[in-house]
């Protein structure tokens, strides 16, 4: 079970890893996350940046350490990292990497209602989105090769983790479509009358009804 934290939401992590680095305020802070592309790997809302730092400096994960004027620019506070922050830091890092949690995705929420779509609708949908991931997958694949050059693998972990679930992601779905095309779908042929002969959609099975009895 995932621990109940002070500031839960993964933007604190992100700030977390980066102004460990040095005292920074939120501009730096910003910079220092795009950077480092935290806005890929974590769902970053840069509005509430300004809340979640508060919020982790109240929780004492931040401390200010300063502040600074440019010319006619507002005053800008710096903060550090607190003993404590380093060690939210880290805890949460452990529980991300050895604790699964069910992660909500469209894609999930699609296929739990594809039935109400006929599946010739189906086949050329699924034909779609593994043609936009064979993209993606290329084009991520040529950045990581060209980071490689400079960085080490360490650093570019989370990219190769993307791309190893984008592979299994396309590999999946070029079976499912295979399935479909062959007709070997379990439920195809039931699935193909609801469609044929227009029948009402609370005749569909309730997918959200699994596990009850």
């Amino acid at each position: 079970m995932a621990t109940k934290r002070k500031v839960n939401n993964l933007m604190a992590l992100a700030v977390l890893s980066v102004i460990v680095q040095r005292p920074m305020h939120r501009y730096e802070i910003a910079t220092a996350l795009r950077a480092h592309g935290k806005d890929q790997d974590m769902d970053i809302k840069w509005g509430s940046l300004y809340t979640v730092v508060q919020n982790m400096a109240k929780a004492g994960f931040l401390e200010v350490v300063g502040s600074e004027r440019a010319g006619a620019r507002p005053e800008r506070v710096i903060y550090r990292i607190t003993d404590a922050g380093r060690a939210e830091m880290a805890d949460w890092t452990r529980e991300l990497l050895a604790s699964p949690e069910p992660e909500h995705r469209r894609f999930t929420a699609g296929l739990s209602v594809l039935a109400v779509l006929p599946p010739a609708e189906v086949i050329e949908l699924l034909g779609v989105r593994i043609a936009a991931l064979e993209r993606i997958i290329d084009t991520t694949s040529e950045e990581m090769d060209a980071l490689a050059v400079t960085l080490p693998r360490l650093f570019l972990i989370e990219t190769e983790y993307g791309l190893a679930m984008l592979a299994a992601e396309a590999q999946w779905a070029r079976s499912l479509r295979a399935e479909l095309q062959a007709g070997t779908l379990d439920g195809l042929d039931a699935w193909r009358q609801w469609h044929a002969e227009g029948m009402p959609t609370d005749r569909i099975p309730d997918l959200g009804e699994r596990g009850k009895d």
